[in-house]
């Protein structure tokens, strides 16, 4: 089947069954070991993606970039200095021709109704590199490292610490799809927004109180707490985030083999102390190159029929 008549995008983590999400993070183990040792694999030999920045990448970027260059194709990076879309081009018109022209298209953006009008108007697959709204492809990553390091997520318990944010979101779907119990420990204020807790009421619970949020917790993961277009508030959320550090004691309050996880980049001494995020319990840097690992898996299922 061409993907041209029938593209299967990646929005968001619920456009993937339950089933799919497992199969993807065991694919990408298994990418990783071939990797490891060396194997050559190029599925997507001859295949190119256009990638479409509107906001900064480190991990995003090189993951991708890297992910199509070992399975022999070819990755293009636009920013907005580099596209008519910067100069007013209606997202419509580009997506049209820029998937008449490539396989595949990665966007990170701002609002999440661009990638949708991107989507509706695409012929290849395109997945979502980061929106306002959700991060699906670093909870493929994260989700690998968990299963990599303690087995099935189904049934455990994991703590978000602070901003109700886009990667607050993606990981209310994950417990959603993975049957995980989710405690979302969050400044009053500052909570997920309502439609994504209307849709994962069951799998999750949120509260202030940080202290016992973490209390026998599988995995407790942070985020920055002023995210990228919020530098402005960075000094109110210094505030009211001030008692939502992840420290050495948080930690402690959780199981003794509990993870911790953070997508990067991190300011140690503000949502994180360095002695956690440098510490034995830290999985970070695993968490982070898995998003070459997750995301390989991610293009093999969109494009190689």
């Amino acid at each position: 089947m061409n993907t041209k008549y029938n593209p299967r995008h990646f929005l968001t983590l619920t456009d993937l069954s339950s089933d799919e999400f497992r199969q993807l993070i065991l694919r990408a183990i298994e990418l990783k070991a071939m990797q490891h040792q060396g194997a050559i694999f190029e599925p997507l030999k001859n295949k190119v993606m256009a990638m479409i920045f509107e906001k900064s990448s480190t991990r995003t970027r090189v993951s991708f970039e890297a992910g199509m260059a070992q399975f022999g194709g070819h990755a293009i990076f636009l920013s907005p200095r580099d596209t008519q879309l910067g100069r007013g081009e209606p997202i419509e018109d580009s997506a049209k021709v820029l998937s008449s022209m490539t396989d595949c298209l990665m966007v990170r953006t701002f609002e999440h109704e661009k990638i949708e009008l991107l989507a509706k108007n695409s012929s290849v697959p395109v997945i979502n590199g980061l929106t306002d709204d959700v991060h699906p492809c670093q909870l493929l990553a994260d989700m690998q490292t968990y299963f990599e390091q303690r087995g099935d997520i189904k049934g455990k318990t994991v703590t978000w610490v602070g901003d109700g944010n886009n990667m607050c979101h993606s990981y209310m779907h994950a417990a959603m799809l993975l049957d995980f119990k989710l405690i979302i420990a969050c400044p009053k204020g500052f909570e997920p927004e309502q439609s994504f807790i209307d849709e994962t009421n069951n799998h999750i619970s949120i509260t202030d109180d940080v202290s016992a949020a973490c209390t026998n917790s599988d995995l407790i993961v942070t985020d920055v707490w002023a995210s990228m277009g919020q530098e402005e508030e960075q000094k109110v959320r210094e505030k009211a985030f001030s008692s939502f550090q992840v420290t050495a004691d948080l930690m402690k309050s959780a199981k003794s083999d509990a993870l911790f996880m953070h997508c990067l980049p991190a300011h140690r001494g503000e949502e994180v102390s360095a002695d956690v995020i440098d510490g034995k319990q830290s999985v970070v840097w695993d968490e982070a190159e898995n998003r070459l690992h997750a995301q390989k898996a991610l293009l093999e299922f969109l494009l190689v029929k």
